[in-house]
């Protein structure tokens, strides 16, 4: 299945990209990849083993590096290494109950890079029919203590899109 430049031959010249389910085999069948095998998934379940524990503050961490008993956490800024700092024991409390041998867990800070801000909301655009068609509902509604607020949102409505 690999070619002769040593990529799968589904991969060579244009052919179809492999299905994510075959990511495993992919590293499988290469004798360098498949030693990061038994690491990439070892990292991937105690990544979902401390996500099940502190589900809260682990949506923001990654599992950077397992080594020995040693277990390195990447966090996006201080102020979460500092509320998980404080979770350190229990978390490495069930991680021992679940068959983790860990002695110790570092937390290391990865600023990662700034996304770009959310674009602003639409407003939606009412034709000058529907704005009008508003303001003679609003106009037509009698004055009392229990349409004012319907009356004020109304205007508010009609003043926004005229402008």
């Amino acid at each position: 299945m690999i070619s002769s430049q040593g990529f799968p031959r589904n991969l060579v010249r244009g052919a179809k990209t492999p299905a994510a389910h075959d990511a495993a085999s992919y590293l499988g069948g290469n004798e360098k990849l498949a030693a990061l095998l038994p690491a990439v998934k070892r990292m991937g379940q105690l990544q979902k083993a401390c996500a099940a524990i502190l589900p809260e503050m682990f949506g923001y961490c990654e599992v950077l590096q397992c080594n020995a008993d040693q277990l390195v956490l990447g966090v996006p800024n201080a102020s979460v290494a500092a509320k998980l700092k404080n979770r350190l024991p229990k978390l490495q409390e069930a991680l021992a109950v679940q068959g983790w041998q860990l002695n110790a867990i570092r937390l290391k800070i990865q600023v990662r890079e700034n996304l770009p801000p959310p674009p602003p909301p639409k407003q939606l655009r009412l034709p000058s029919q529907a704005v009008s068609a508003l303001a003679s509902l609003g106009g037509a509604l009698e004055d009392s203590p229990r349409n004012a607020a319907l009356r004020s949102a109304i205007a508010a409505l009609v003043e926004r899109h005229r402008k």
